[in-house]
């Protein structure tokens, strides 16, 4: 019995999250999940250290979902920003800002 709920356990959770996921909306204007990151003062530097290409992407997908909103639409089902192939783009960026902020911060702690 253990077995099987092991088993069960992280599809549970994927079926979860795909659910929730959905449930926001943002990927029916084609949008992933770090474009709608709320924009404090660490998520700004990660994203001012994104590679060009990283950088037009989201601000493409940005001004798209604008563009839909503004006139009430969405995209085709078929052009959704899916569960599985949504990307964290910007985590690897966002990790080493936190990171250097902290570090910074117990400096000044000690000096």
């Amino acid at each position: 019995m253990s077995g099987y709920i092991a088993r069960k356990g992280p599809m549970v959770f994927s079926n979860l999250g795909r659910w929730a996921y959905n449930l926001s909306g943002f990927n029916q204007y084609g949008l992933h999940r770090d474009d709608c990151l709320y924009e404090d003062d660490d998520v700004k530097e990660a994203i001012r250290r994104l590679p060009r290409k990283l950088y037009d992407e989201r601000n493409y997908r940005i001004l798209r979902a604008l563009h839909l909103s503004m006139t009430k639409t969405i995209l085709p089902k078929e052009q959704w920003t899916k569960y599985e192939e949504d990307v964290k783009y910007l985590e690897p960026y966002l990790n080493e800002v936190v990171k250097e902020r902290e570090e910074r911060d117990d400096w000044n702690k000690v000096h």
